[in-house]
């Protein structure tokens, strides 16, 4: 691009604007990303090539502002602009059809409000993760930041089976079955502890509870606690209960229990016997039956098959951590989901 003065830089910015707003309505998602990127690529341009560059230095955006008379074009909005340009560069190509097929499908499925997440992600690879993650399951706004608060990213790179944990993620956002609520893996690192061996269960516990807004959204969509260390009596003995949620969509109380070691045949018991007394007798009209969660820091996948066959769509069994996995994995896994994409 030539070298371009601080007036040839607002004059490019209003025309573009009139430009793409003079689209259809079916295309005013595409119409307004490459608006936007356009904009920071006018203006990553003027400060490596501008005349008058000097005269702005980082008051630039700011006075790109007061200069425009264009509704929503704010200094921090032309910043987000910027920042889209220079985590995108290659949009460039779209104008020309030198984008692959992936980039292609950004543009024309992912709106520029996804887009305002993705480049707050400075990792390229989990931004890759979370641009397949949109083009495949469609989330809302809402959603996409829930998977990234909740850490699905870093969560796939703990499945031994990463095609099929990518592809149950659409049915994370909106559970209609006691399954769907279920993740394999548990991530508590906002705890700060480096391993469970080191905690007893009281501990893990009261940790989960005193960080109980990011347990939460570690559980996912619908959680709503009601009650730790819940006390029942069975017979004349009583028992109590680690951590009871009531799960606003399913309309079902979730009841969990923490294990500090790994899974055992005897967990299941207990957990089926706390199931059936809250069946019985805690139930209300429009409830679903309840649902167990078993928290375990290791599990024998053939050994829960078998313990938990009768129970397999009210009882389930995962495996937390306390720590990050390395994303060497996850980058060999999206590497290929992109190329499968090529062919498709």
């Amino acid at each position: 691009m030539r070298n371009i003065s601080f007036n040839s830089l607002i004059e490019s910015i209003e025309q573009t604007h009139l430009s793409f707003q003079a689209q259809s309505v079916k295309a005013v998602n595409t119409g307004l990303t490459l608006r936007n990127w356009l904009i920071g690529f006018y203006i990553v341009e003027f400060e490596q090539n501008g005349d008058d560059r000097a005269n702005y230095g980082t008051a630039l955006i700011r006075n790109i502002a007061n200069h425009l008379h264009i509704k929503g074009l704010t200094a921090p909005e032309l910043s987000r602009c910027r920042q889209f340009y220079k985590a995108y560069p290659e949009i460039l190509g779209s104008a020309t059809q030198k984008l692959d097929k992936h980039e292609n499908d950004l543009i024309a499925s992912i709106s520029y409000t996804h887009f305002v997440e993705l480049i707050k992600i400075n990792n390229p690879v989990k931004r890759r993760y979370y641009e397949l993650f949109i083009l495949k399951t469609q989330p809302t706004v809402k959603d996409l930041k829930r998977e990234i608060a909740t850490l699905s990213y870093e969560r796939l790179g703990m499945s031994a089976d990463k095609e099929t944990a990518f592809a149950n993620l659409a049915g994370k956002i909106t559970p209609s079955l006691p399954q769907d609520i279920i993740k394999s893996h548990y991530l508590f690192e906002f705890l700060g502890i480096n391993s469970p061996e080191q905690i007893e269960e009281s501990e893990l516990e009261i940790g989960l509870i005193n960080h109980l807004q990011q347990f939460i959204i570690e559980l996912g969509n619908g959680f709503c606690f009601e009650a730790r260390q819940k006390r029942i009596l069975i017979g004349e003995e009583y028992f109590f209960l680690d951590l009871v949620f009531y799960h606003r969509i399913l309309k079902s109380h979730v009841i969990i229990e923490l294990k500090v070691d790994s899974f055992s045949h005897a967990h299941v018991s207990q957990l089926v016997t706390y199931l059936n007394f809250y069946k019985k007798n805690m139930m209300e009209e429009g409830d679903n039956p309840p649902i167990g969660i078993l928290l375990v820091t290791d599990k024998n996948t053939a050994l829960v098959e078998y313990a938990t066959a009768n129970e397999k769509d009210r009882l389930f069994v995962s495996q937390y951590k306390l720590n990050l996995p390395s994303e060497q994995d996850l980058k060999i896994f999206i590497e290929q989901e992109l190329k499968k994409g090529s062919h498709e």
